[in-house]
């Protein structure tokens, strides 16, 4: 069964959350070049979840006018 798109965009939101996660430790342990790797990493996965939550939002102003498009 495929996963809604409202259970994707969190677990996108889950994906960004860890990495934020990996990147803390990293820099907690003193490996800034990994941190800054994994920061990086994090702020990918944040706009990528941003940007399906976007687009989640704008088909459902789009259903609500009747001009749903896919």
């Amino acid at each position: 069964m495929p996963q809604s798109t409202h259970a994707q965009a969190a677990e996108l939101h889950n994906i960004a959350a860890h990495a934020h996660k990996r990147a803390a430790a990293s820099h907690s342990e003193n490996d800034h070049l990994s941190a800054h790797e994994m920061s990086t990493e994090a702020f990918e996965k944040s706009r990528e979840a941003h940007q399906h939550a976007e687009n989640l939002a704008h088909q459902e102003r789009l259903a609500k006018t009747g001009k749903v498009t896919k």
